[in-house]
């Protein structure tokens, strides 16, 4: 009975030790945090705002922050100026000597808050400032003293101050933009050069500095708790960031963020939400950050294009990212002129960029000049890359190109020169054969210089080096060279069963094969293997392997190489971390109006290249949710060309047998008539539909008796001024209403019977990015052959 009381004592301590991990946001010394999925987190007494691990991208990242709780997408305003993710099993803890510190799963430190001693307890303030609390009460550190890229009501910056963006959506390390409050008192946005950290002209500046009287220059940023944010200069008097009169009344959610792409934004959010709105923005620096000469949101050779305010990058044809993870980073050019001394103007040509200029660093510039003058320039010089043609004017430049820009409204055309038998491309790697060939070539070349005796014996090596590939081709009963002609890197079947694990994570399945899961070095590929046992296979293969490895575009899936060995038919694609669009579109969760206007827009972007730009005209035949993939930004990808048709220049339609995905096809396909690359807009026209309103192309009733077709739905709300119940009432897409409609009326001139009415994917560009004004669309299906029960008859 003695042990009894005991116990009880043991027990009540223990369970004060418990509570007192977080009481009304106090968190205890000795308290820890483990990142894992729905790990708990420490939590402001009003539980507004969280301290713990964010899992970023649902990957086996984890990202100590601070957050918005009770916001839907949980938005993040602090973490650790490094931004570096953890895995999972990593701890945070409140130590009695350090403060936070931060450890991997081995125990090795990660980040610590600072040398700091005498702590008493920690505080999530409701405010959004996680506080350490000393012994004698005091704050001994502050994460509001520490900002990253947000700044929140309360907070306060006094000069010296820095807040930098974030490298890109997923990637929190430092990016290329800071926010500093200068010595001088001034309030100014820089881009930097994040190898030696130099700064360019400023973006944005609030010119609160006085060279004569340091009184009337800038002293504090102040962010106030009504959520007004103002420069509060020496004499007592206020510059306002935020512009009077112009934060909505209410109980609302304030920041400040400088976002990724170098805008700095105010935004609010309502308290009482119902999950469906979004953070709306107040004011934001710079106007047009596109237009900044020695800054800009783009990197060198990028293009920076606006929408609804918000800079864009993209690279133009002929280049791609230099690091895919960073979209508004430099871009590498697929093919660089250079002054050999067999430089000669006929091996090149020019790809034609509208509406595109990059205005600085030109070298020559020729007024007055035509086009046919300014193109001949360049070609005759061997530094020009590219030559601007504008206003009856010529300037010719070299690369790297910056500040480059879209301005739709600016008549400009960018000629962009490249080889005509362009073999720059290098493969990843040599298969073991090509190996074999290559050292033998390499060894010749120095023995070569020699002397006779070592030529005469190369020749001999040479010789059965060839006898003995020779000898292993004719083994071979499937020759690879007549199954491929396309110049990529070849693997052998035992190397994607390594890569693949055996074949073990299945990604997807289709008609012809299913796609797993695989690492090749350190990069993440997907690996479809075609199924053998199908007849034909072998010329879907070719069909597949020689279509993508023609093409080059960033709405497309990159091809990186083929496997062709005995029965065995395998492709490595680039691996697209967040799915397929139709698990994007038709989840519990509905996507922002914003990523499915992109998603949108990327997908007729890829069209369009598949139609218009490849050197052989490519019709896809089988454009569906399910073969459109989203990388890790969201941003689509064309996949699957195991069912094209490849059309000669000088052809504009074509017989073949019935293709594609029912819902998706177009009625040319029943009616033994010529098809077209039409087919595919028809295709996109529905999946245009289905990406507006979330909802599938065709939904069959109860025992398949009736079925509801979206596109006639479509057109019925369209008639009738119901675009609210075709979206069911998405806020986010009906505050941009006048988007709405553009996006409906494309994907209903898309889909029209009549071929000839449905417009090219240019076109189609042009329109959804509202370039081109959008007529009224006629009734899509007016001589329809199949009526359903649901069909409304078109008036």
């Amino acid at each position: 009975m003695a042990m009894l009381p005991l116990c009880l004592i043991l027990l009540t301590n223990l369970l004060h030790f418990l509570s007192a991990q977080q009481t009304n946001g106090y968190v205890s010394v000795g308290a820890s945090l483990t990142a894992t999925p729905n790990a708990s987190s420490w939590l402001s007494s009003s539980g507004e705002f969280a301290f713990g691990f964010q899992q970023i991208q649902g990957n086996d990242n984890f990202l100590l922050s601070i957050w918005y709780d009770k916001i839907p997408d949980k938005t993040i305003v602090w973490y650790p100026k490094d931004g570096h993710t953890v895995p999972s099993g990593s701890k945070v803890e409140l130590t009695g000597g350090t403060g936070l510190v931060l450890t991997d799963p081995e125990g090795k430190q990660i980040w610590t808050s600072g040398s700091i001693s005498n702590i008493a307890s920690g505080f999530m303030n409701d405010t959004g400032n996680f506080v350490i609390i000393g012994s004698d009460s005091r704050n001994i550190w502050e994460s509001f003293n520490h900002p990253t890229d947000t700044m929140l009501p309360t907070q306060v910056m006094a000069r010296g101050g820095v807040i930098s963006s974030k490298m890109s959506k997923t990637n929190f390390s430092a990016g290329k933009f800071q926010l500093r409050f200068q010595l001088d008192g001034n309030f100014v946005l820089y881009t930097l050069d994040i190898i030696s950290g130099s700064t360019g002209n400023p973006n944005y500046n609030t010119g609160t500095f006085n060279v004569s009287s340091s009184t009337n220059s800038g002293y504090q940023y102040i962010f106030n708790a009504t959520g007004y944010m103002y420069i509060l200069k020496g004499n007592g008097e206020k510059y306002e960031l935020t512009p009077r009169d112009s934060l909505p009344s209410g109980d609302y959610y304030h920041r400040a963020t400088l976002d990724y792409d170098g805008v700095f934004a105010q935004y609010y959010y309502p308290k009482n939400s119902d999950g469906n709105q979004r953070w709306e923005v107040v004011w934001s620096e710079p106007e047009n950050i596109c237009k900044i000469d020695g800054g800009g949101a783009c990197g060198l050779n990028n293009v920076c294009s606006l929408e609804d305010n918000r800079p864009i990058c993209e690279c133009p044809q002929g280049f791609s990212l230099l690091d895919s993870n960073v979209p508004n980073g430099d871009c590498k050019p697929d093919f660089a002129p250079s002054c050999d001394e067999d430089y000669r103007e006929e091996q090149f040509d020019f790809i034609e960029l509208n509406n595109i200029d990059w205005p600085q660093h030109d070298y020559v510039h020729m007024d007055p000049s035509n086009e046919e003058s300014c193109k001949t320039s360049c070609l005759k010089d061997c530094f020009c890359a590219v030559a601007i043609y504008r206003d009856s004017q010529c300037w010719r430049k070299q690369i790297p190109l910056s500040n480059g820009r879209k301005d739709s409204s600016v008549i400009v055309k960018a000629f962009l020169k490249f080889s005509n038998g362009n073999h720059s491309l290098q493969r990843p790697e040599f298969s073991r054969e090509d190996k074999n060939r290559r050292s033998l070539i390499l060894l010749g070349s120095a023995l070569l210089s020699t002397s006779v005796f070592v030529i005469i014996f190369l020749t001999s090596v040479i010789c059965i080096g060839f006898f003995r590939v020779y000898k292993k081709r004719s083994l071979n009963p499937y020759p690879s060279s007549k199954a491929v002609e396309a110049t990529l890197p070849r693997f052998t079947y035992q190397e994607l069963v390594k890569a693949t694990d055996g074949f073990k994570v299945e990604l997807g399945k289709g008609a012809f094969g299913a796609v797993y899961k695989g690492v090749i070095g350190t990069k993440m590929v997907a690996v479809k293997k075609l199924h053998s046992l199908i007849q034909d296979v072998q010329k879907e293969f070719k069909i597949e392997v020689n279509t993508i490895a023609r093409t080059n575009h960033k709405n497309l899936v990159q091809l990186l190489g083929y496997c062709d060995e005995g029965e065995q038919r395998l492709l490595i694609y680039e691996y697209m971390s967040n799915g397929t669009l139709a698990g994007f579109l038709f989840e519990d969760t509905r996507p922002s109006w914003k990523q499915r206007s992109n998603v949108a827009i990327g997908i007729a972007k890829g069209l369009a290249y598949l139609h218009e730009e490849c050197s052989t005209q490519i019709i896809h035949c089988d454009i569906k949710p399910q073969n459109i993939l989203l990388d890790e930004h969201c941003d689509a990808k064309i996949a699957d060309f195991g069912l094209a048709k490849i059309l000669m220049l000088n052809q504009s339609r074509t017989n073949t047998g019935i293709r594609g995905t029912k819902g998706y096809v177009a009625p040319e396909w029943f009616r033994n008539t010529l098809v077209s690359v039409k087919v595919d807009v028809y295709s996109f026209g529905v999946l245009l539909l289905e990406i507006v309103s979330c909802r599938k192309s065709v939904v069959f009733e109860s025992d398949n008796e009736d079925m509801e077709v979206l596109t006639d739905f479509a057109w019925d709300c369209y008639q009738k001024g119901l675009l609210d119940t075709f979206v069911e009432n998405d806020s986010e897409a009906l505050d941009d209403y006048k988007k709405l409609t553009r996006f409906v009326m494309v994907g209903l001139w898309c889909v029209q019977e009549n071929p000839s009415l449905r417009p090219t994917m240019r076109k189609v560009i042009q329109m959804l990015e509202g370039g081109l004004e959008v007529a009224e669309p006629p009734c899509p299906f007016p001589y329809s052959l199949t009526s359903f029960k649901s069909f409304n008859e078109c008036g």
